[in-house]
Order: structure tokens, then C-alpha cells, then sequence
């Protein structure tokens, strides 16, 4: 103490040494944001970023494309902001990650949009030449790559946004055909009738992954086929076959009735008439009969079962050899033609009659079962979905899937009424049906000349060198028939890491059970089928001179130079195009974004190179990962990925998919606008997004909240760090305990986040960002600011500028600062670019150019983590017992009070006082923890209660030997 006492009303706020800082608490994202990435595009971050990891090891994530139609939704955000936050995370680890972002530009959400122009205009797309049509496609689909371009900009997304890959470029239009002609070089391609996916209103055929599903209420009914031939049970004929269907829009082109070969059958008579049915569904059957006609009776809704009498019973082997006539049969023509029975192993007794009416034209078990009996498709219903005109019955008319047309009191049922083969009708079938995506349309199944690509079929030996590892990593050599396509794409999906690791079973199940894939459309906007075939043989024209001629003119010109082309100078000399079919379909374009790889990844990075990532939403399983992996696999042999990730959907804050009906859709680019990027950004990456999400006003006031706690932690390191120099570095052999063991805690965090970015360490945690950003966070609020910054802010502000314990607290704030500041990058690029530029101004630099932070592991000590536990777990017993008397005002703070403990926990020289913030500990009286206020005076400068201070607003030594150097 010094001689001269110092008055109690001294301000001694000038000594203290507070933290200096320029960065402000509020954080105005909206507003820096725009800024900080003008200054990101003006310095050419990326470009330059480019420069600095220039022979690196690359980690390619290659983008999948979404379609250039209309403004960025919450998905697309959460997708791109994922993206984003891994491609900086490898950055940060010291790889070469470039990110080329991408954009599906042909198909029918692009055609769909121009043709609703047309429609408001009262005009016929089928009228517009169809050049001009594709050109404004294009035009079209370029607008909205320059749209979203800038909002995914926006979200902070660092790529190569100046050459971009677009599906429509001329080049990418080459490559997309150059790898259809692999396929067909190696005989990987046919053209056959098969009833596929169609839409009636978008007059395409569609793919799987085109198609969702919706309940509808559909019409049901049951037809009688009058039985005129069994050899092997006589005294069904002159009886009827019964059959249930709810498209009643397929019997016009119904041509055989399909039984169970083991299921037991009845002959039944009622109403007067012998109906020949399953025993097993004979009341459900007489049921509905009992209701069919005018209004329905008082007791139409009962279950009892209508009394019959069987007149007959036999096994469904028993039919074979059995023929019946249409109920329609008096049209003549086709209709009169007989309608054989035939065996179907499908047929089951689970709902309807027990016969099944087979339209081999519209049925995948009615193609198979009628093409091996000889029986083909007629091609009855148009693109449109109308009968076409020729057809005896309803010729011109529809479309199938209008309600009214197959309806109980539409024509078809009429006129099966009209005929006596109508015996129930009712539009009460409630059941999932497959739909258009885009249109939202009912679809159909119909038999079409498509173009498929044979999942099981074993391709020829022009399939080259390209298939041949994957071909032996199968089991097949080149002793055994080549691998199948289905046997390649299974055997690379074993070969891949899926994460989460249990999406492996969804993509897996899929290719097992997966039909040969339709490539073709009939559609104007995409890329052709380029191939030629005979008129006569059928066969498409392998070889590879003209197929060279083919590419460089698509390199010229693009999709236009097939449908504008001289096909005669495309042939060659040796080839006369009166022989031959020029094909004008178009692509599939799960074909075209299936082949993006070999234009971008292969393209920009080498022949033979395959992105280390895929990442897109789970119903890609069926889309992009399914398509790539089928087109890779075909071609090379092998996937074109090491690791896919699946991410869930995002839905409202109640759990709800977002609908414009429901009012509850969050508008990322009204998110951005009012509350910045980087909280949507901790959104994404709070979230487990394995699994579909929630957002709303509370889920974003939750992500608000955690950005401001992590951006004060960041405000406090840089006030702390004001002037911090070199010459202020100490040792970590010379640091306090307490300093030792938040580098020890730092190590364990490096370690953990280190698991979720870095795939070399072989961590079941890999891309789980929710992980690293729980655990970043957790650490800046519980470790630093609620813990280490509340203890060491006494010796911050009132210890000597070279007091070793002060040196030692900055030293390892400067430590954490690196640290951190690296570790948020990723998730918050705008502010830590704003954190960084606070202490480290420089234009030319930025955070991102940064690598992860050097932790030395031989920080990790787990004999002092052991220790501090339990120290921390008492300072926890303490401030919880000193809470009461800070509640009634009986202390204004914990260094008001003088705690009183049974028991200490070993300590170790540590003072305890200073741990818990009071002003003394006293052990050993009594159980458990008593506190009182204490009865010690406080010093003026740093309000500590300390037994030498001898009033209220003198100085405690310590303060008084800063005061006196």
C-alpha cells in the first residue's frame, strides 16, 4: 500500500486497460454483406485463391445442376450453402477445391414455361417453327442463369461464377452426345415398343425420376367377358369372366384376360347371369354388383354378402386354353378378334376379381405376359391421350385421364352399359396414381417406340478399355461375357461411401429393381438422339467416322446443327441417307445432367478424373446420383464419384411442406434481405440435415442468436488483442495452469472439428457440419465467454502490461483468435472476412486465403482435463449457491461474496477464490456450500474485496504497484 491514501471517489476507469475495438456489436449484415462481396469480386478471390492452391491436391465437389427456371427457393439455398461450407472447409485444410456451379437448361420445365407464354397468347406451340422455339428456350433458360447466378452469389457462395457449365452450351451439347454415342458404339442402346411413363398434356414420355405420386379418387369397374371356349372346364362357356380395373380407359384396348395358375375359382350365378370369379373375392365382388344401378338402394353402404350359388370350382390351370369375347365385340374389326386366357404369375387375390384384362399397351406385366404369347400392342392412344381417329370405338375422343370421360356416366362405361359388360361402376377408388412433377398432370403408361439404354443386357466388345477395371472388379473378365450395366452400377455403388451411410439401402434397391432407362422424349428443347437407322434392318449406324462428323458439327453449332443439318454430308460418301432414318427425339435430361462429369469434371480437370463429392437432396437417389452413376458405369465402368451425401428437404417451422396455398413458404432472398447471409448459413449448418428440416421466425431467431453469441466472442478477442506484439508471446512451458488447459481444450476441438471436414480420418462424422458447428459454438459460449473470459477478465484489465499471467491470457487469445476465426470461415464467410480485415486490414488478403490452424497436439492432456472438470463442476456448485443472494440484492456480484465449503476438490495450487469469482473460499466448515456477503472492503480500480484494502476505494496491492510502475 502506499503511503498517501487515495480517495474513495478516485476514477480509476483511465488505468484500467479495457478492450479496444473498432468492431461493432450490431452486426448489419444486410448491409455489409453486398459490400464485402464487391470487394471479394474486385480483388478476384476466387481466381486468386485458384493461384495459391495451384499444385495442391484437389477436392473436386461437382455441382449438381438445377434447372434455370425461376427464382431460388429455401432448397435450393440450403443445397448451395452446404456445398459452399464443405468446399471452403477443404480449402481450409490446404486443398485445391474449385467450385464450378452449374445449370440444367434443357426439358420440359423450360419448354413447359415458353409454352404457357403461348397459351396466354392464344398461340399453338405445334405452330411455331421449331428453331425459333428452341431459341427462346434458350433465351429463357440464359435469363435465369443470370438470375439465380446473382442470388447464389448472395448467399456467399465462392465459385466460378464466370464460366459456369450450362447444359445448352455448345461444347457441353457435343460431350452429352459424344457420350450417347459410347452407348451406342458398344451396343449399350436399342429402340423398342415398351409401355413407359407418358404425359398426355406434356406429350412426352417421362422418367421416374419425373413422377410423384398423389391420392386421387378414381373410377372403378367390373366387365364381363363372355367366356366362348374352355377345353378344359366346357361348362364355363356361355358364363362371363369378370374383370376390375380402375382405368376403364384401357378396355378399348384390352386383347386377353391374365389368371392365376394356383388360385381357386367359382362359377357363381347372380342376377341371372354365371359369373366367373376367385372364390376368395366372391363377396366383395357380388358386393359392389349389388350396388350398380340408378340410386343406390337403403342398404347400398352394408357389408352383408349377397347370396349365390356355386355352380362350378376349379384351379386357375384349369382356364388354359380358355378364350372369351370383348364385351364390345359386335364393333367387328378388332374387337372381334378372340381374347385368349393366359397364365400370369402377377395375378393375385388381393383386391378386384381374380382375372386381370391386359392391355399389353398400356401395362409393363401386360406387355411382357401378352409379347410372349404373341399378342403386340396396338398403339390405340395417341400422344394426347385420345384414342386416335381410326380406332372403331371412341375414335378422336378423350383425354384418358379427364375425369368426366372415364367417369361411372362418361361414354366408356355408357357404352359397356349399353352392351350388358358393364356389371358396377362407381367413381369411389380412393388410391396413390403417378402424376407430372412439372404439369401436375395424371399420367399414363403407354406403348411407345422409345429409346432405351439395357440394364441387363452384356455389351459388345466395342465397349473398349474404358469398362474393362470395374468389368473384373465384378467377377467377369475378359475370359466371361462382359458386366452388365446393372452389375457395374451395383458393384460401384459398393464402391462408394454414402453419407449418411444408411442411403446406401435406398440407391441400392433402386438399381436392383430398376427397368431399362428410356432416353428418349418427344419433345424440341434438348439434345438430340443423334443417330441414323435403316430403313430397312432397323439397326442404328455405328461408325465412328461419321460419328466424328456428328460431334465436331454439334461443337460448331450446337443441338441445331442435327435439325438444320445436310445429314447427307453428315453420312459421308459411303452412306446414302435415302437408306436411312434420321432420329429427331430428343434426350432424356437425366441423361444430359448424368453426363456433366465428363464435360466439367473430366473436362476442366482430365480424362480419367472423378469428383471426390456429390451432394444434392435425397430424391436424387432416383434423379442425379442414379442417372450419373448408370451413365459413368456404362461408359468408364465406375462411378463418376467417390462419396455422395443426401440431404433431407426443408419444411416450415410446424413441420409442413412449403406451398404458396399454405401461405408458409420462407423466402430465402426476403431472409437474406432482412437478416443477412450468414444466418441463414448458421441455419444450414445448426441443422441435421440428414433428415428434412425446419425453418421459420422462431428457427431463425434461434440461428440469429447463436451468430451474435459467436460474433461477441469475436468482438471481445479483438478488443482483448488490441496491441498485442510477438514480444508479448510466453511459452506454453511458462503459462498458468488454467491458460494450459484451454490449449488443451482447443486441441480436442481442433480434433473434433478436424473429423467432420478432413475424410483422411476416417471419422464416422465426415460432412456432419451440425457437429462442427454445435462444437464450435459450444466452445466459444461455454468454455471461453462463460468460463475463461469471465476469469481472466479481472487480469486482463487490471494486471501490469508485463505481468507473465497477463502475457499468458493474450498469448493464447491470440492463439484462439487464429484458431477461431478459421474454424468460422466456412460457416459465417462474411463475417470472419470482417473479423479478419477488423485487426488485419490489407485489400489485397482475406481470411479465406488462410489454412487450418497449426494446434499442437502435445497440448491434449487429459490428466489436467480430468482435474478442471471436477473445478469447474464446483465452480458451477458455487455460482448456483450465490445466485439466491444476487437475486434479493443481498450482494450486487460474486465478488461481493465469501464462500464457505465442506469440502474443496484438490486443487493444486490453484486458487479456487479467483476460479469462482469471490472474494474468499474457507473449507472444511460444515456440508455442503454456505455464502454470506463479505465483510471485506473493495478496491477502487478493480473492485476485487481483498483483506488489505482498508475502506471502500482504496487500492489493493496489486492495483497499487500497477498504479505506482
Amino acid at each position: 500500500m502506499t503511503d498517501q491514501p487515495r480517495q474513495e471517489t478516485q476514477d480509476y476507469k483511465s488505468t484500467v486497460f479495457l478492450p479496444v475495438t473498432d468492431f461493432p456489436m450490431k452486426a448489419g449484415l444486410a448491409q455489409k454483406e453486398p459490400a464485402i462481396l464487391a470487394r471479394w469480386e474486385e480483388m478476384d478471390l476466387y481466381g486468386k485463391l485458384r493461384e495459391r492452391r495451384k499444385g495442391r491436391r484437389r477436392f473436386i465437389l461437382h455441382d449438381g445442376p438445377p434447372y434455370a427456371n425461376g427464382d431460388i427457393h429455401m432448397g435450393h439455398a440450403m443445397n448451395k450453402v452446404l456445398k459452399d461450407i464443405i468446399v471452403r472447409s477443404q480449402s481450409l485444410l490446404g486443398y485445391d477445391a474449385p467450385y464450378i456451379p452449374g445449370w440444367d437448361c434443357h426439358g420440359l420445365p423450360i419448354e413447359w414455361k415458353i409454352e404457357e407464354e403461348y397459351r396466354k397468347k392464344k398461340q399453338n406451340k405445334d405452330e411455331v417453327p421449331a428453331q425459333e422455339f428452341r431459341a427462346e428456350c434458350r433465351a429463357y433458360a440464359d435469363r435465369w442463369v443470370g438470375v439465380q447466378k446473382e442470388q447464389f452469389k448472395r448467399l456467399g457462395v465462392m465459385g466460378d461464377w464466370d464460366d459456369p457449365y450450362l447444359t445448352m452450351k455448345f461444347d457441353a451439347e457435343a460431350t452429352i452426345v459424344g457420350e450417347l454415342l459410347k452407348f451406342a458404339e458398344s451396343g449399350q442402346l436399342y429402340r423398342g415398343a415398351k409401355p413407359v411413363m407418358w404425359s398426355p398434356v406434356e406429350k412426352t414420355a417421362l422418367a421416374e425420376a419425373e413422377v410423384e405420386y398423389e391420392d386421387i379418387v378414381s373410377t372403378q369397374v367390373d366387365v364381363a367377358f363372355e367366356i366362348v371356349e374352355a377345353p378344359n372346364a366346357p361348362e364355363l362357356v356361355g358364363a362371363h369372366a369378370v374383370i376390375w380395373t380402375t382405368t376403364p380407359w384401357t378396355i378399348p384396348v384390352n386383347q386377353a384376360l391374365a389368371y392365376g395358375p394356383e388360385v381357386d375359382y367359382v362359377l357363381v350365378e347372380s342376377n341371372g347371369r354365371k359369373l366367373l370369379l376367385a372364390e376368395a373375392l366372391v363377396p366383395s365382388v357380388l358386393l359392389r354388383h349389388s350396388r350398380e344401378g340408378g340410386n343406390p338402394s337403403p342398404d347400398a353402404s352394408s357389408t352383408a354378402t349377397p347370396e349365390a350359388e356355386i355352380l362350378w370350382r376349379g384351379k386357375g390351370a384349369d382356364l388354359a386354353g380358355a378364350v372369351a369375347r370383348h364385351p364390345m365385340h359386335a364393333l367387328g374389326g378388332f374387337f372381334a378378334k378372340p381374347r385368349p386366357f393366359l397364365a400370369g404369375d402377377f395375378v393375385t387375390t388381393d383386391a378386384g376379381t381374380g382375372l386381370v384384362h391386359m392391355a399389353p399397351d398400356h401395362g409393363e406385366d401386360d406387355f411382357a405376359l401378352c409379347k410372349a404369347n404373341g399378342i403386340n400392342p396396338v398403339f390405340a392412344v395417341e400422344n394426347d391421350g385420345k384414342y386416335r381417329e381410326d380406332w372403331l370405338w371412341l375414335g378422336g375422343q378423350g383425354s384418358v385421364i379427364n375425369p368426366k370421360f372415364v367417369g361411372r356416366d362418361g361414354p366408356i362405361c355408357a357404352d359397356l352399359r349399353e352392351a350388358g359388360g358393364l356389371l358396377a361402376a362407381s367413381d369411389d377408388f380412393k388410391h396413390s396414381y403417378p402424376h407430372s412433377w412439372r404439369s401436375k398432370a395424371k399420367i399414363i403408361f403407354r406403348c411407345t417406340p422409345q429409346w432405351f439404354i439395357p440394364m441387363d443386357q452384356n455389351p459388345s466388345p466395342l465397349a473398349g478399355e474404358g469398362r474393362a477395371p470395374l468389368a473384373q472388379a465384378s467377377g467377369k473378365g475378359e475370359g466371361d461375357n462382359a458386366a452388365t450395366l446393372r452389375e457395374l452400377a451395383l458393384n460401384s455403388i459398393e464402391h462408394t461411401r454414402w453419407v449418411p451411410e444408411r442411403s446406401i439401402n435406398r440407391i441400392r434397391s433402386m438399381v436392383e429393381g430398376r427397368p431399362d432407362w428410356v432416353i428418349s422424349r418427344q419433345r424440341a428443347w434438348g439434345v438430340p438422339i443423334a443417330l441414323y437407322v435403316h430403313r430397312k434392318t432397323g439397326d442404328y449406324l455405328v461408325d465412328k467416322s461419321v460419328n466424328a462428323r456428328i460431334l465436331e458439327a454439334f461443337r460448331g453449332a450446337g443441338a441445331d446443327a442435327w435439325f438444320g443439318a445436310d445429314h447427307q454430308a453428315l453420312l459421308g460418301p459411303d452412306y446414302d441417307l435415302n437408306d436411312y432414318e434420321v432420329v429427331n427425339d430428343i434426350l432424356d435430361v437425366w441423361f444430359d445432367s448424368g453426363s456433366t462429369h465428363s464435360f466439367v469434371v473430366e473436362g476442366r480437370y482430365g480424362e480419367g478424373v472423378r469428383a471426390d463429392l456429390y451432394l444434392e437432396g435425397s430424391d436424387q437417389h432416383r434423379g442425379w446420383f442414379q442417372s450419373s452413376l448408370l451413365e459413368s458405369s456404362g461408359t468408364r465402368g465406375r462411378a463418376p464419384y467417390d462419396a455422395v451425401l443426401t440431404h433431407g428437404f426443408a419444411l416450415d417451422g410446424q413441420g409442413r411442406k412449403m406451398s404458396k396455398s399454405l401461405g408458409n413458404v420462407v423466402d430465402p432472398l426476403k431472409v437474406i434481405a432482412e437478416s443477412g447471409s450468414d444466418i441463414l448459413r448458421v441455419w444450414v449448418a445448426s441443422t441435421d440435415y440428414f433428415d428434412d428440416v425446419r425453418i421459420g421466425k422462431e428457427v431463425l431467431a434461434g440461428s440469429s442468436d447463436a451468430y451474435r453469441k459467436l460474433r461477441n466472442t469475436f468482438r471481445y478477442l479483438l478488443g482483448a488483442l488490441s496491441d498485442f506484439s510477438e514480444e508479448e508471446r510466453l511459452p506454453v512451458a511458462e503459462m498458468p495452469e488454467l491458460e494450459r488447459y484451454m490449449l488443451h481444450l482447443l486441441a480436442r476441438l481442433d480434433a473434433d472439428l478436424r473429423s467432420v471436414v478432413d475424410k483422411a480420418a476416417g471419422s464416422e462424422n465426415w460432412l456432419e457440419f451440425s457437429r462442427y458447428t454445435r462444437a464450435l459454438m459450444d466452445f466459444a459460449n461455454s468454455d471461453l465467454s462463460a468460463f475463461f473470459f469471465d476469469i481472466r477478465k479481472d487480469c486482463l484489465y487490471c494486471d501490469a502490461k508485463s505481468d507473465p499471467k497477463r502475457r499468458a491470457y493474450r498469448t493464447v487469445l491470440d492463439t484462439l483468435f487464429h484458431a477461431l476465426v478459421r474454424y468460422a470461415a466456412p460457416i459465417i464467410p462474411f463475417t470472419a472476412e470482417e473479423v479478419w480485415q477488423s485487426r488485419y486490414p490489407n485489400v489485397e488478403e482475406s481470411v479465406h486465403f488462410l489454412e487450418w490452424p497449426t494446434v499442437d497436439a502435445a497440448w491434449l492432456d487429459q490428466s489436467l482435463d480430468d482435474k478442471w472438470a471436477k473445478i469447474r463442476n464446483q465452480r458451477d456448485q458455487v455460482n448456483e449457491a450465490i445466485e439466491p443472494l444476487r437475486r434479493e440484492k443481498v450482494i450486487r456480484s460474486s465478488l461481493e461474496a465469501d464462500v464457505t465449503m465442506g469440502e474443496l476438490v484438490p486443487s493444486d495450487g490453484v486458487n479456487f477464490a479467483e476460479i469462482a469469482i469471490v472474494a474468499r473460499i474457507e473449507m472444511g466448515k460444515g456440508d455442503g456450500i454456505v455464502v454470506k456477503p463479505s465483510d471485506w472492503h473493495k478496491c477502487g480500480r478493480c473492485w476485487r474485496l481483498l483483506p488489505e484494502v482498508e475502506e471502500d476505494g482504496a487500492l489493493c496491492n496489486r492495483c497499487d504497484e500497477v498504479l505506482s510502475a
